[in-house]
C-alpha cells in the first residue's frame, strides 16, 4: 500500500468508497434511516471537487498488479498497468479540522486509517496548528480515543430531517513528530 496525495482523477472512486463504507462498516451503529442520509451525503461531495482539492488529502491506494501478457508475448509496460485501488483516504484543513478519514470495507483493522492519520497529523504540525479537531461517528470514536483523542461533547446533527450522532473530539499537537 502506498500513500500519496490526492488529484481529481481520484474523486469518482472515492466518492464510491464514502458511500459504501458507511452502508457497509457504519450499519452496525446507526440505523437504516441514518445510513440512508448519511450516505446521500455523497450528493453533497459530488459538488464539492474544489473545496476538497483545497483540503491537504491522503489517499491509500493499493499498488495494481502488472498483468502478464496472454502467451509470453511482450507489451510495453504501460500497457500493462493498472491504476491501482483506492483503499483509504482522509484530509485535514489547515485549521486542523480533520473532515474525513474512510477506509475500505475490505481493508479495516489493516493499519492503514493509523497511517493516514499520522500523515494528517504531521501536516497539521507542520503548518502550525495547536491542535485538531474531528466529528467522529459512533464507528469512528474508540479509534481515535486509541490515538489520543478527548472526547469534548456529544452532538446530534441533522440530514434531511434525520438525526445523527457523533463526538466532537480534539487531540492537542506537540511540534515535536511522535516516534512509532
Amino acid at each position: 500500500m502506498i500513500l500519496r496525495k490526492f488529484c481529481p482523477s481520484d474523486f469518482p472512486e472515492i466518492l464510491d468508497l464514502f458511500q459504501n463504507t458507511i452502508r457497509s462498516v457504519n450499519c452496525r451503529d446507526y440505523n437504516a434511516d441514518q445510513i440512508r442520509v448519511w450516505s446521500n451525503g455523497r450528493k453533497r461531495l459530488e459538488s464539492q471537487l474544489e473545496h476538497f482539492s483545497s483540503l491537504y488529502t491522503v489517499v491509500a491506494e493499493r499498488p495494481a498488479e502488472i498483468q502478464q501478457p496472454i502467451f509470453g508475448a511482450s507489451a510495453p509496460a504501460s500497457s500493462l498497468e493498472t491504476k491501482g485501488q483506492i483503499v483509504g483516504y482522509g484530509n485535514i484543513d489547515d485549521n486542523g479540522y480533520l473532515d474525513h478519514l474512510y477506509v475500505h470495507k475490505d481493508f479495516q483493522g489493516k493499519g492503514i486509517a493509523s497511517r493516514i492519520l499520522e500523515k494528517l497529523e504531521s501536516h497539521a504540525r507542520s503548518v502550525g496548528c495547536a491542535e485538531i479537531e474531528v466529528h467522529a461517528s459512533i464507528t469512528a470514536k474508540g479509534f481515535f480515543e486509541k490515538y489520543g483523542y478527548t472526547l469534548c461533547k456529544k452532538q446530534t446533527v441533522e440530514r434531511e430531517g434525520i438525526g445523527l450522532e457523533n463526538f466532537v473530539m480534539r487531540k492537542g499537537l506537540s511540534s515535536s513528530i511522535p516516534v512509532a
